[in-house]
């Protein structure tokens, strides 16, 4: 099969992949389209020392697996857990001693013609939700977990520093609660789709410090860091929703001090995020900037790494069903 496979930082395109034979418990879904993410540029980075098939938000179609879902769209849960160590018996499967993560950590992704996952981590697409639309699942899941995490209501102040991919999910899932929020970041024609959803927006110099209880940090960069870190009152909650390739530098001391609680966040619930691409509640048509077939997939990735792009789909099969 073909796939974009990633060794020694350097992505080619092989055209000499194995179809992945599914284990007991798993199905063998042939990818429709899949997006590029963040990570998956930090990966080609160093963030993670990963060898193999990258990606891991995608649609596809069921080929082998249970009856019910023969035929069917799906998308999937990244971690494949073990089912038995400590974590899972706790019910966090997402940080399973001896998980898998797709296209990420021990196997192969989404960026290739087939991919298998366990049956347990496919969610069936709902028929009103288009192929475009369902690739942003996981990345609206881990938006939502934030609120998996900690508490959001009308009654506190909330910042989100970033307005890429994840910061404009992130923002228009926080919406929903109610709590009187306010989005930052330096490009102007992407604060403006949150605009437009009556989301508050502004520039790095509409932030007043100490004046949140909440900052989600989505640029991963150590500026947004200081950025959202100063906004907080004291006793005020960071959440950190990107990873960082390099190291932070910051001032311990001002954590303790104004006794800050620091959350890191990844992967969150898909069932709620199917939901609100079902029900229109997220919209996520304008984030889409380009669109290549795998064969151009190394073409896919420069226009990805270009600074301020948002998402780009990579169509691996002829029958994508978009809006």
């Amino acid at each position: 099969m073909n796939g974009l496979w990633l060794e020694n930082n350097q992505l080619h395109l092989r055209t000499d992949l194995p179809t992945p034979e599914p284990s007991s418990g798993e199905a063998l879904v042939k990818v429709l389209q899949a997006g590029i993410c963040n990570t998956d540029l930090e990966l080609i980075r160093g963030y993670y020392p990963y060898q193999g098939v990258i990606g891991h938000e995608f649609v596809g179609v069921v080929e082998q697996g249970p009856s019910h879902l023969i035929n069917k769209r799906v998308v999937g849960e990244i971690n494949a857990a073990c089912g038995h160590c400590h974590f899972c018996r706790q019910g966090v499967p997402t940080h399973c001693e001896n998980r898998t993560v797709l296209g990420i950590m021990n196997r192969n992704g989404a960026f290739a013609d087939y991919l298998t996952l366990p049956v347990e981590n496919l969610h069936q697409v709902p028929d009103n939700v288009s192929t475009d639309v369902a690739t942003f699942t996981e990345p609206l899941a881990a938006a939502l977990e934030i609120q998996q995490q900690i508490s959001v209501d009308s009654h506190q102040r909330v910042l989100v520093v970033g307005d890429g991919k994840l910061g404009q999910l992130v923002s228009q899932t926080l919406a929903l609660t109610g709590c009187d929020l306010l989005v930052i970041g330096r490009h102007q024609e992407k604060l403006t789709h949150l605009a437009k959803r009556g989301i508050k927006i502004g520039l790095v110099d509409a932030v007043r410090d100490r004046s949140f209880d909440i900052a989600v940090e989505c640029t991963g960069n150590p500026e947004g860091f200081e950025i959202a870190r100063r906004s907080l009152r004291s006793r005020g909650i960071l959440v950190l929703k990107s990873t960082y390739a390099g190291k932070l530098t910051l001032d311990v001391s001002s954590l303790v001090v104004d006794e800050i609680t620091v959350i890191g966040s990844r992967c969150g619930p898909f069932s709620p995020a199917l939901e609100l691409l079902a029900q229109r509640k997220v919209d996520v048509q304008p984030l889409i900037q380009g669109r290549y077939p795998l064969a151009d997939g190394l073409k896919a990735f420069e226009h990805a790494q270009k600074k301020g792009v948002l998402k780009i789909l990579l169509s691996v099969t002829d029958s994508v069903l978009s809006d």
